[in-house]
């Protein structure tokens, strides 16, 4: 084989690394997806082809049947990667970057079969047989590239047998306190917590009006249901029984620039005044309005326990929540009952911020963060969505509410619990002083701060949470 052709073998090596674990892994995180198990299945047959052919192809030359059985080996990964592409079309959106490098897989694939398949047939051509073809340097890359393949592959069949293990609470008994036939309003419906809300109310038939900014979401979410780009499309007759306003520029996924932070603050802070619009214009009043707000309200804390009648310290967390909170009151002028959800760490394998720890933890790299001292308080995913629709069922609920778990823990508590079920050790502690300079006051009050809530009210009211502890949530989500 010429070096030419082993040129583009090495670059589709490279680009299929960078794919796999940037996008796959760290990006998608395709492996805590149950949504990906048969793309998951289809990566695992290709990558063990790979491995079949880097180990041929770097140590072997086959002639007669033998080179008939590596073409077909050829034919079958095309046809799987075509089978892949349908699915991935089917089952999620592919980033941007993501297209691209797989155009550039396809296309650098293409130019190897162009170079590969005339040496194939001229093998084929000779009588069967297999010479030993050892190249030094290259042979040995083959066989750590085939190694490299079959350990990915044996890793995304063994995520695919997780995922088929997995199962979901039925999304209609997460709001199954709602009277009968309510028509609800959300905002972010296509987010981490919007997202699982809207298919709980679809579910129990609801009714349900989802305002989306990015139509080509649309189809993660479920029927029926009416879609709107903008507020100003309703009418004033529209007849909305409660409004559920969780959109927001989100705050984790980047460092707190002047930019960052204008964008933060102006998404949540607009998109609520235009809410408030809505309701003034709406001849039949919403009876709720449950706001979106954070914990991060009560800014940073130690040990100190906090309850919705603690006070706050000033933090960029604390004017954000504050802001969004006052731009949801004017809607009391109206006759609306208001409510401010303060959430925790929200907890689930299809978003928030612990599907950014699954993959260091899963591989043995997870720990504390700093002193692993500051506290965590936490709600699961569906217990969230439970307490929104228990809010909107209970008139006598207003103002500030703790969207938290009763049991919050420590830093070292939760990457302790999580190491436990993932069955990994968590002993890679992050430094402090390494966070601080790279993230700011993003790292300072995100990462390093915290807040211990409990959530009195909705104790007080009747909520019983499904998972009061971390190792129930734990459980029930992975």
């Amino acid at each position: 084989m010429t070096p030419l052709l082993w040129t583009l073998i090495a670059i589709q090596i490279v680009m299929g690394v960078f794919d796999t674990f940037y996008h796959h892994e760290f990006t998608e995180r395709l492996a805590w997806r149950p949504s990906q198990r048969y793309e998951l299945k289809l990566h695992g047959v290709r990558n063990m082809l790979y491995a079949l052919l880097f180990l041929v192809l770097g140590w072997l030359e086959v002639h007669g049947i033998f080179a008939m059985a590596v073409i077909a080996v050829l034919v079958v990964e095309v046809v799987i990667t075509l089978m892949d592409f349908v699915e991935e079309d089917l089952s999620r959106k592919l980033p941007p970057s993501e297209r691209i490098n797989h155009t550039l897989l396809a296309l650098n694939y293409g130019a190897i079969l162009v170079l590969l398949l005339p040496v194939l047939i001229g093998w084929a051509m000779r009588p069967t047989g297999i010479v030993l073809a050892y190249t030094e340097w290259l042979s040995i890359i083959a066989a750590a590239s085939a190694v490299g393949a079959a350990l990915c592959g044996i890793r995304d069949f063994a995520a695919a047998r997780r995922l088929g293990r997995m199962t979901s609470v039925p999304a209609a008994s997460l709001v199954e306190k709602l009277p009968a036939r309510q028509t609800v309003l959300v905002t972010g419906a296509t987010g981490f917590i919007g997202s699982r809300l809207v298919a709980s109310l679809t579910a129990s038939r609801h009714q349900v009006i989802a305002l989306i900014r990015n139509p080509a979401k649309a189809d993660m979410l479920p029927p029926p249901i009416t879609l709107i780009t903008g507020l100003e499309q309703l009418s004033a007759d529209t007849k909305i029984d409660a409004i559920v306003n969780l959109a927001g520029e989100p705050i984790g996924n980047g460092l707190w620039t002047e930019a960052k932070r204008r964008k933060i603050l102006a998404s949540r802070i607009d998109m609520t005044a235009d809410v408030v619009k809505l309701i003034a214009r709406l001849e039949h009043k919403p009876s709720v309005l449950v706001n979106g707000s954070a914990i991060g309200w009560y800014g940073l804390w130690q040990d100190q326990v906090l309850t919705e009648s603690a006070k706050s310290h000033a933090c960029f967390s604390h004017e954000l929540c504050e802001a969004w909170e006052n731009a949801a009151r004017p809607a009391a002028d109206h006759g609306v009952r208001v409510a401010y959800l303060r959430i925790g760490l929200v907890i689930g394998t299809d978003g928030g911020f612990i599907t950014r720890m699954l993959t260091p933890f899963e591989f043995g790299l997870g720990g504390p963060l700093g002193s692993g001292k500051q506290w965590m308080s936490w709600i699961e995913r569906d217990d969230l969505v439970r307490l929104i629709a228990h809010v909107i069922a209970k008139p006598e609920l207003s103002g500030p509410i703790n969207a938290t778990a009763p049991i919050p823990v420590t830093n070292t508590k939760f990457t302790e619990e999580l190491g436990r079920r993932l069955h990994r050790p968590a002993i890679f502690r992050v430094p402090a002083a390494l966070l601080r300079a790279v993230g700011g006051d993003f790292a300072n009050e995100l990462l390093l701060g915290g807040q211990r809530v409990l959530p009195n009210k909705a104790l007080s009211n009747g909520f019983v949470f499904r998972h009061e502890t971390l190792r129930s949530a734990f459980e029930a989500i992975l």
